[in-house]
């Protein structure tokens, strides 16, 4: 099955349709929400454990904001103009942990069922509590964030390949994708392949193609205008770069 790109219209991202539910939002928009949060909660959390550094109270206040923001629908507080997903979560967060606190003991893992899946034990290690070169919280969670919408992209399109039988191939050119310093050349991938060079270096050129198409709907799906799209590809960037 050959690889197709997964062509959405932007008026059905999934921020969008959640954004303009508002306060009347649909199961749809609420499902939409739940998956936006499950996709890019890790952020929120390690802003959190910087907060509070102590783990056990950074996953309970996680789990009761994500409880809170889910069941009682504050995505009506959602300013569409703002554009950003993470802009309304970061500033939903904010205010929950000002103003909250004692709700938030209350809902800890005992006060029902969870509204997403949060896997703490996958992330913790991976979050550091230190300052990073003097950034801001607010810095290192848009640091974390791009990181989280960049290891998102790979997922997906590491699952296109395997789906398509071409699990090997994907294995062999995302180094060379992402730029890692594997030391291999084009001539030694094609080897490896058993294909020519000039082949493996088409084959690298559409995966490039693909992941820039990932990466256009994965922002896509967390801003509110399609002219955003490009401002926050940029932004994504220079965070990174920062």
């Amino acid at each position: 099955m050959a690889l197709q790109p997964n062509n959405q219209n932007f008026a059905t991202t999934r921020w969008s349709m959640v954004a303009c539910a508002g306060q009347n939002s649909s199961p749809d928009s609420q499902r939409a929400l739940a998956d936006l949060c499950e996709a890019y909660w890790v952020p929120l959390y390690g802003y959190i454990k910087r907060r509070v550094n102590n783990d056990t109270e950074a996953r309970d206040l996680t789990q009761a904001f994500f409880t809170e923001l889910l069941e009682k629908k504050l995505i009506g507080d959602a300013d569409p103009s703002r554009g950003k997903f993470r802009s309304y979560l970061l500033g939903s967060l904010k205010h929950f942990l000002s103003h909250q606190w004692e709700k938030a003991n209350a809902l800890k893992r005992g006060g029902g069922k969870a509204p997403i899946s949060l896997n703490f034990a996958s992330v913790d290690s991976s979050i550091k509590i230190e300052p990073v070169d003097g950034l801001t919280p607010e810095q290192i969670f848009d640091r974390d964030w791009a990181m989280t919408l960049l290891s998102q992209i790979m997922e997906r399109l590491k699952s296109e390949y395997v789906d398509s039988g071409k699990a090997e191939l994907f294995a062999h050119l995302k180094p060379l994708l992402i730029g890692s310093p594997s030391g291999k050349t084009w001539g030694q991938v094609a080897e490896r392949l058993q294909m020519t060079e000039a082949a493996a270096k088409m084959a690298g050129s559409r995966m490039r193609k693909r992941y820039r198409e990932i990466l256009r709907q994965e922002i896509a799906d967390t801003v509110s205008r399609p002219e955003d799209v490009d401002d926050e590809i940029r932004n994504l960037f220079r965070t990174l770069q920062g």
